[in-house]
């Protein structure tokens, strides 16, 4: 069976059908960062990542000392 409908109906269709897909997928994105950063903050992980960062900037201004602003 054919569904015919006229080309303002389809296009609304279909814009709600994708502000419903964008609405989905942000709700989807927010529950696992939010899931994620509970997970990584309970098991301490934060200060490695933290460490990590500070020595890769040490060693970056170590080997070029002219990036630091006198």
């Amino acid at each position: 069976r054919r569904v015919i409908m006229g080309k303002k109906q389809l296009i609304i269709n279909n814009f709600i059908g994708g502000i419903a897909w964008a609405f989905g997928a942000v709700i989807g994105v927010a529950l696992v960062v939010s899931l994620l950063g509970l997970i990584l903050k309970n098991i301490n992980f934060i200060p490695y990542i933290g460490n990590f960062v500070a020595g890769v900037i040490e060693f970056v201004i170590n080997k070029n000392p002219g990036l630091i602003a006198k």
